[in-house]
């Protein structure tokens, strides 16, 4: 189990890093670029949970570091996408089921705007000030954005492969207890088929033994 999450994070991560570095980042949209590694390390982190979230997170950034063409110190992004890993990780699902589509849209949007400012803030720490001359407020909207947009084609599609390749029987287990129970609910209390058909059984019964008794009563008066 532990190698399939290996085998199919490294893969997805490489496919990202490729497709983002020479497709994504050659589209020169204004200000920021679609974050792919991101977005991958989103859906790993709400299958892996915090752990799991963090290490790939690491992984994922360290790749981005040390892939050209990087201009910026070599474990900048890696401590980023550590950091939104692991908090992605915390709000998995216990089911691990995603219900509906909001709360992964505002991980989204959090984790967006979130490594956008620990990117910048780590970079002022370094004295990487680049931030400052294109315009963090129009990088925050435009990665968010963007990230926004190109989730719903990227974080569930990530997501089911996670779990097939992980093998986690929860999810169907969860949903065939839920079958289960609302068949249950259904035949029992939600139409009231078998009670009704139960209930009239027993006025068949009733009837049936009233006019048995009623037989055996005139046949004594008879006699």
């Amino acid at each position: 189990m532990r190698v399939n999450r290996i085998l199919l994070s490294s893969a997805l991560l490489v496919v990202a890093l490729v497709v983002q570095v020479s497709v994504l980042a050659r589209l020169h949209l204004p200000g920021a670029v679609p974050d792919l590694l991101l977005l991958t390390v989103l859906g790993l982190a709400l299958v892996y949970g915090h752990v799991g979230g963090a290490l790939v997170g690491f992984a994922a950034g360290l790749l981005a570091d040390l892939a050209p063409p990087a201009d910026h110190a070599a474990g900048r992004y890696a401590l980023v996408l550590c950091v939104i890993g692991y908090l992605a990780g915390l709000v998995k699902p216990e089911t691990g089921q995603v219900k509906s589509a909001t709360g992964p849209m505002v991980v989204v949007v959090a984790a967006a705007v979130g490594s956008t400012l620990l990117y910048a803030g780590v970079g002022a720490l370094v004295g990487d000030t680049a931030a400052r001359h294109v315009g963090l407020g129009s990088l925050l909207f435009t990665a968010a954005l963007y990230d926004l947009l190109l989730a719903p084609f990227v974080v569930p599609g990530v997501m089911a492969l996670a779990r097939r390749a992980e093998n986690d029987p929860l999810a169907e287990n969860s949903s065939t207890k839920s079958g289960g129970d609302i068949a249950s609910g259904w035949l029992s209390g939600g139409t009231g088929l078998r009670i009704g058909n139960q209930r009239g059984g027993l006025r068949v019964k009733t009837a049936r033994a009233r006019v048995a008794r009623a037989g055996r009563i005139k046949g004594v008066k008879r006699l």
